[in-house]
Parts: structure tokens; sequence; C-alpha cells
């Protein structure tokens, strides 16, 4: 059994989908403590919960610890199933952490299998359906993988009620990533999402983008949603190149106002666009699984802290030790070994 303290480094959620994934994957049982012991509200909360009752489901495991709160878990998996699966955060929490959780392990199965998650299609500190859809799918393609996945519905934070719809076929060839340049800039967009609420916000936000990053008024677009449960804004930045597409997001709340909220979307798009790197930070964070299963390079912009423990976790699982090279300002290159 491999023993893990959550709380270490980063400390967050991710430690939990991380070690869920592999132990599936390697079959190795794991025993975590102190899960999300840096957050304001330690321990599983609905959307992590839901994490584990996945992984549950997809492995047949058994678990110990499964609870609201919980920050001691014991997960001992079995063979991975292929399947159709549902499953229900009932919260706002994200739809597509909780699907990358089970997105490794059943690209591993035998057969084919669909996955719909309910709750939070666009919440914070979550990638959005747009950056699984036009950046993160695409990439895994260059890999071989095969996956589909369609937006049922907008759900936003804290009303939740999105859904969020997966096609995973088994990963039969798998190809090492060599993502090294972005290529030639083809074009940006920039979405701004608003639900039940005014579209003075949009344009607000969207004049911000024009002015900040000196884009055109037919790179903008808005779009009022009349399916979504709840209100929610989301402004989504998109740049095109011909090796990859670098997709940001940010999110309105009651603390920001309309400028703020496209603030943070353009600064976290200017500090990539003044990088050679490939891709952006938090891409970053979702490609060093599946370097550590097929193998690769890629280069980023940023090492986060975020980065730097998922690296440490899956270290504890496979042989794979990730080298990062410090090629210049703001761009490295990591690569992955299995010595």
């Amino acid at each position: 059994m491999i023993k893990i303290d959550a709380s270490q480094g980063e400390g967050g959620g991710q430690v939990l989908r991380t070690a869920l994934a592999l132990s599936i994957i390697t079959q190795q049982a794991i025993h975590l403590t102190q899960i999300r012991a840096k957050r304001s509200k330690p321990g599983l909360m609905r959307q992590h919960l839901t994490c584990v009752k996945a992984a549950q489901a997809i492995s047949d495991a058994e678990v110990s610890g499964a609870e609201l709160g919980s920050d001691d878990l014991v997960f001992t998996p079995k063979a991975i199933r292929s399947g159709d699966y549902h499953f229900a955060i009932g919260t706002a929490g994200s739809c597509s952490l909780v699907l990358q959780t089970v997105l490794w392990p059943l690209l591993l199965a035998d057969q084919e299998s669909s996955v719909i998650v309910e709750g939070g299609t666009h919440v914070p500190m979550a990638p959005s359906f747009e950056f699984l859809q036009y950046s993160f799918l695409p990439v895994l393609r260059k890999m071989g993988v095969e996956v589909d996945i369609e937006l049922v519905k907008h759900g936003f934070y804290p009303g939740g009620g999105g859904k969020l719809k997966a096609t995973i076929k088994p990963w039969r060839e798998q190809r090492p990533l060599k993502l090294t340049r972005r290529g030639d800039r083809i074009s940006q967009h920039a979405l701004c999402l608003f639900a039940n609420l005014e579209q003075s916000i949009a344009d607000t936000q969207l004049a911000e983008v024009r002015r900040y990053l000196n884009w055109q008024e037919a790179d903008v677009v808005h779009h009022g949603l009349r399916n979504s449960h709840g209100i929610g804004n989301a402004l989504i930045l998109s740049v095109q190149s011909s090796e990859y597409s670098e997709i940001v997001t940010s999110y309105g709340d009651k603390s920001r106002s309309s400028g703020q909220v496209a603030q943070v979307a353009c600064d976290e798009m200017k500090r990539y666009l003044a990088s050679p790197a490939a891709v952006g930070e938090h891409m970053a964070d979702q490609l060093l699984i599946p370097l550590a299963l097929a193998g690769g390079t890629f280069t980023c912009n940023v090492i986060s802290q975020h980065f730097k423990t998922n690296c440490e976790i899956i270290q504890k699982f496979t042989p794979s030790h990730f080298k990062i090279v410090d090629l210049a300002a703001n761009n490295f290159e990591v690569n992955v070994s299995n010595d």
C-alpha cells in the first residue's frame, strides 16, 4: 500500500485525483491522510467525494473513509471496468475534474466507455469545457488518444446544473508527445458567456479584451445562455497556433467588477504570449500523467507549485522521472524518463 500525506506541496484536490487514477492503473492500494489540509474547508467536499465514488465504480474498489469531510481514505482497486457511467456531483463541483479522475484508467480498459457527469461545467479553479474541447483533447490526440466530449448543459458556480458527456475509446496506440513549439499564430478569439445577467457585462469585458490585448472587433463575441441553471459569467480567451491552441478562462463573481474579470484573463494570456513556450501553466499540469504513461516532452511558460506536487505524486506510482530544463526566461522544457 502506498501511503501519501495529501497535505504535501500544493496540498489540494489534485493529489487525491492523481492518486486515485494511478492507483487503478498500477493496481496499487493507497492510504491518503490529511486530504486537502491546506484548504479553508479541508477534507472531502462533494466534488472530491464524487471523484472517489467514480474511481470506485470503474474499478470495483474497496474503500474506507469515503464520507463528506473525511481527511483519511483507503482505496484498494480491482481491475478496470469499461462501461456506461453516470455521476452526479449534487453541487457546482467541477464535471471536468471528475471526468479527468476516471479518464486515464478508462483509456486503458478493453472496451469503449461513456461517462456522463452532472455539476459545474464552468467553475473557478477547474478546466472549462472549452479548455477540454479545444486545447486539452487536441494535444491528447497527438498521443493517439480518442476521446469525444459534449456539453449537454452549462453549469456555473454556485448553481451547478450542468452536464458533460464523454466517449472514451481504448488507447490502442500510445505515442510519445512532442510539443516544444506552438507554431505560427493563426487567430485569436474571446468568448463571453453569460447566463441570466445583463448583456452590458459581456460588452464591458469584451471591450477590455480589445483594449488590453489590441484584438479586433471580429475577434470577440458574446453568447447569452438560456438553458443555464442560475446565473453565471465566463470569459474565455483563445489563441490558435499551428501546433497548439492556448485557452484562458476567467469567471465573474460578486467580488469583482466586469473589468477586473477581463483583466485576470488578459494578464494570463499576455504572460503566455510573452513566452516562446508551447503550452501555458494549466495545460502543463494536465500533461504530466499522459507523459508518464506514454513518454515525450513539451515546453511551458510556468512551473507552478501545483505542477511540482503532481510530479511528486506521479513518481510514487511509476518509474517515471520528470526533468525540467530552464531554457530561458519563462520557457521550461519538461521531459520524462523511466530509469
